[in-house]
């Protein structure tokens, strides 16, 4: 169906290589060569939505994957809707390290990064 203004809506993901760098680490460290993130959006946060990150080996039936170098991320196509065109990424700074996501559909962010609203 198509947003307001006649576009489609974008159906895709893309991940950074220090993403796939350290989904590839992860497969090693847990010895499992299937090893996906899972992302997914749920209702709350401080800003209306939120992200999950996972570990995942199995696809479900309503799910979406999208690879980069040999490795995937995987989401459910209700959360794609809200996700559609966002880039994942692997930060690593004096904070910590994470995954983030740069996501082109939200209005405003949550200053934790984890929260997001339309």
């Amino acid at each position: 169906m198509p947003e307001a203004g006649g576009a489609e809506p974008v159906e895709t993901l893309s991940l950074t290589d220090n993403c796939a760098k350290r989904l590839s680490k992860l497969r090693e460290m847990e010895n499992n060569p299937k090893l996906m993130l899972r992302l997914t959006v749920l209702g709350g946060g401080c800003s209306g939505f939120q992200y999950k990150f996972g570990l995942d080996d199995t696809i479900n039936s309503d799910d979406k994957t999208f690879t980069h170098n040999g490795t995937q991320v995987v989401t459910d196509q209700v959360s794609l809707e809200l996700l559609g065109g966002s880039v994942v990424d692997f930060k690593e700074d004096l904070g910590g390290s994470y995954f983030s996501i740069n996501n082109p559909n939200a209005t405003a962010n949550c200053g934790c990064g984890v929260s997001f609203s339309i």
